[in-house]
């Protein structure tokens, strides 16, 4: 196993042990807080990035950020530039 590939085992195993501690969002970031758009705004670039698969990404937005089906498929369209919903309707 080359450097690279090991650098992202120890990347998805330190993100899994992170994700697994008992943190919780701030009133302020969840569903009708005052800063849930910006929290919204970020998961876009979160989506954007390389590095995990979509469905790690999807979970993490569901299952952490307390995001709903509707609002990920809405930050997921943004990072994509609209190719979600083209590629939808063709």
């Amino acid at each position: 196993m080359d450097h690279a590939t090991w650098s992202m085992v120890q990347d998805l195993i330190n993100r899994k042990v992170y994700m697994t501690k008992k943190k919780t969002l701030k009133a302020e970031f969840l569903p009708g807080g005052s800063r849930r758009q910006e929290l919204l705004d970020n998961a876009v670039k979160y989506l954007r990035e390389p590095g995990q698969t979509q469905s790690i990404k999807h979970e993490f937005c569901l299952k952490y950020l307390k995001m709903t089906e509707t609002e990920y498929l809405e930050a997921l369209n943004k990072a994509t530039n609209g190719e979600l919903v083209r590629n939808l309707w063709n």
